[in-house]
């Protein structure tokens, strides 16, 4: 009975997604209308940020320009400064595996730095990063409801020649209907250090419905290449998030975006993810904890 149950609530969640009225009005009621009674105002890089989100399904700043406490980025990179250290060996024997042809591996290049399914601690400097006010005002503003933060962790993109795989290929992530993801760099990134790339345009709130072609599906993932992702979306106008420590790119990746292969150098940031709290289970209320 009680997998009955279960099903029958994926179901309802997989059917809700599918039309904004529905997700937003049978799957997540309260957050939806919770933020409408007290939304929070957009000023400044904000609203920029916001914006862009809306307009392109992706918005790139910076932590000097978008945090007004730049205590929390500098907590994060000392916390990740620590972890490198204390881990030092392990990350080496995971580069050099890194350059092995070890394609049938998920991600062979890239190291979790926090495991593979971290525990969200609010209070770390990890989740007070996260769940910023500035970070947590321009989730809700484009969710327009109370969301809820699914995910973070420290990700080390090892650089490799073995070709593009996985999620260095375009894709579209599958957990919500809107999915907002947030990666800050820990590194300098240029294109040798395989920056994220979007596809404007792509995401729900955009005029692009055209799928890409694509090599072969990853589950039920389809991963295309460049080729196939530049005759729905040209090159030029793909966005890569290319810059100094400190970059904070926002993208919904429910548009077609890939990782990026790192070709000279390791590429280092931490990320987050927000979706809407009836995504499915755990998660943090990301309202609760925004801190200023």
């Amino acid at each position: 009975m009680l997998e009955l149950v279960q099903k029958s609530r994926v179901a309802t969640r997989l059917f809700g997604r599918k039309y904004d009225f529905t997700w937003r009005y049978l799957l997540n009621f309260g957050p939806t209308v919770g933020y409408a009674m007290s939304p929070e105002p957009l000023t400044g890089e904000c609203r920029r940020i916001v914006e862009s989100l809306n307009r392109d399904g992706i918005g790139i700043t910076s932590a000097g320009k978008l945090l007004r406490n730049i205590e929390l980025f500098d907590s994060l990179r000392d916390a990740t400064s620590k972890m490198l250290a204390d881990r030092s060996r392990e990350i080496e024997e995971s580069r050099i595996a890194a350059n092995t042809d070890s394609r049938e591996e998920q991600k062979p290049f890239l190291l979790t730095l926090l495991g593979g399914h971290p525990k969200l601690e609010p209070e770390s400097a990890y989740g007070r990063y996260a769940l910023s006010r500035e970070i947590i005002t321009i989730a809700q503003a484009y969710f327009n409801m109370h969301v809820a933060m699914r995910y973070y962790n420290v990700w080390l993109n090892f650089h490799s020649s073995n070709g593009p795989t996985q999620s260095q290929l375009w894709h579209r992530d599958p957990e919500d209907r809107y999915i907002l993801k947030v990666f800050t760099t820990l590194s300098n990134v240029d294109d040798g250090a395989g920056p994220f790339t979007y596809a404007p345009g792509t995401h729900p709130k955009g005029g692009v419905v055209r799928n890409p072609e694509f090599l072969y599906k990853d589950g039920k993932t389809p991963r295309s290449d460049d080729d196939q992702m530049a005759a729905v979306v040209p090159r030029d106008r793909w966005v890569r998030g290319i810059g100094d420590i400190g970059t904070i790119i926002f993208a919904d990746t429910r548009g077609l975006h890939k990782g990026g292969q790192a070709t000279q150098r390791d590429r280092l940031l931490f990320t987050c993810e927000f979706t809407s709290p009836n995504a499915g289970n755990g998660g943090v209320p990301a309202q609760r904890y925004a801190r200023s």
